[in-house]
């Protein structure tokens, strides 16, 4: 299933990127300091567990991030291991 057409809503109350696909959400929790954002959580309803949607919702974060000009420190484990799999992403890493 492809993704692209649901936007990622950026929660800025509760800093979370989040996605809303048959009425549930996956989010990622997020702190900003100054030109840096930190991805802390990545979170997907076990309903919508095995389709692709965490990549989906982490892919999203990083246009966001990439369009926004900010850095990026992973804190997340699957946020990590996204960047391991896909390292043309590595250019957002913060120094």
């Amino acid at each position: 299933m492809s993704y692209e057409d649901i936007p990622l809503v950026n929660n800025e109350a509760i800093h979370n990127f989040e996605l809303h696909i048959e009425g549930y959400h996956a989010l990622i929790d997020y702190r900003l300091k100054g030109d840096k954002i930190y991805l802390v959580h990545t979170e997907v309803p076990a309903e919508l567990e095995g389709r692709g949607v965490a990549a989906a919702i982490v892919t999203k974060a990083l246009e966001y991030i990439e369009q926004h000009h900010l850095k990026l420190v992973p804190l997340c484990v699957y946020v990590q291991g996204f960047l391991k799999r896909h390292p043309e992403w590595n250019r957002l890493l913060a120094d």
